[in-house]
């Protein structure tokens, strides 16, 4: 079982997060705005450190400012599991069987502090 969990970003459609425990019930993914999760309308500098402190890899379909955020955040000495950013071009089904071959084939820390555009895969 893989020790990858996801957060994704409360813009991301809640579909995604239902669909992915449907195919791996076991699965870890929690959605901004969740109860344990922070809640909606959390900065996302604020979210980079909520994922660092509790080890998730944040999802998000923020393209344009996601860059810059995870630049300030390392650039103060700080880190994060990784950061998935959804690509717009792929359907549902594809984007959950990309995030589940990345639970299941990727060691916990492959994605430590960088910015990865989906699919990773191809």
């Amino acid at each position: 079982m893989s020790a990858i969990r996801f957060l994704l970003d409360e813009n991301v459609d809640p579909l995604y997060r239902s669909e992915l425990l449907r195919h791996e019930p076991s699965l870890i993914v929690w959605r901004v705005g969740d109860i344990s999760a922070p809640p909606d309308s959390t900065l996302d500098p604020d979210i980079l450190v909520w994922c660092e402190e509790r080890s998730f890899l944040l999802v998000t379909n923020n393209r344009k400012s996601m860059p810059p955020h995870l630049k300030n955040h390392l650039a103060q000495g700080r880190h994060v599991p990784g950061i998935l950013v959804m690509n717009p071009k792929m359907s549902v089904g594809e984007m959950i069987e990309e995030l589940l071959l990345i639970w299941g084939a990727s060691e916990e820390k492959e994605y430590h502090d960088h910015i990865s555009f989906l699919p990773v895969s191809s």
